[in-house]
């Protein structure tokens, strides 16, 4: 009698670990299926869709959740996650430097190429503005506007209108619309006129290092 009873509870036993062993398995595969839409993407640490919602979040494109492809072909993210993202070439830092969204402090950038070195910046005015990298720039006048918007890149200051000086060393400064230089039909600015002196020692030298820096000085 000891033994059949012995006997019989083993086999519920057995017979309760196959249940379980398979409502488990089972478990699992419903909840696969439900959290992962993507079968390839099992394992995959951008499983989800980490582009999802809203893609200007955060700056998903500064820091590219799926930067190195930890899943290639596996990765819904595949590619550029930022593809058809309006935050898609977006930055840590304004590409163009600005107080209160106008560039250069309100000083026409057209007018200074018409100027004698070391006269003061002409400030433009509301009437005559433009839009340009995201940023509102002001003109003395309508011709001024015209011109910078035919061909801006001719007129904007260099390095977005950060201090040159600041951008030779690595750095983002702002700058004082008066110390202006005009070397070899560009535009520089530098935060101050006694600042911009000291650029001028060696300007050849100061912008190459500049280059050096930008834009990627953006995104630090």
């Amino acid at each position: 009698m000891k033994l059949h009873y012995i006997t019989t509870l083993a086999i519920a036993s057995i017979f309760s670990v196959g249940i379980t062993a398979h409502t488990y398995a089972q478990g699992q595969n419903e909840a696969g299926q439900t959290s992962i839409s993507n079968k390839a993407c099992a394992g995959n640490p951008c499983a989800g869709n980490p582009c999802a919602g809203n893609p200007c979040a955060g700056n998903p494109c500064a820091g590219d959740p799926c930067a190195g492809n930890p899943c290639a072909g596996k990765n819904p993210c595949a590619g550029n996650p930022c593809a058809g993202n309006p935050c898609a070439g977006a930055t840590k830092n304004p590409p163009v430097f600005s107080r209160q969204g106008v560039a250069i402090r309100g000083a026409d950038p057209v007018a200074y190429f018409t100027q004698s070195q070391g006269a003061d910046a002409m400030m433009g005015t509301a009437e005559y503005q433009q839009e340009w990298k995201g940023t509102t720039w002001y003109f003395t006048s309508a011709e001024n506007r015209d011109k910078f918007a035919a061909n801006p890149t001719q007129y904007a200051p260099r390095y977005g209108g950060y201090c040159a000086k600041a951008m030779s060393e690595g750095n983002l400064a702002p700058v004082d619309p008066d110390a202006w230089t005009i070397y070899e039909g560009q535009l520089y600015l530098n935060y101050s006129k006694s600042v911009q002196a000291q650029w001028s020692r060696d300007i050849p030298g100061n912008i190459a290092k500049a280059d050096r820096h930008w834009p990627d000085i953006l995104n630090r």
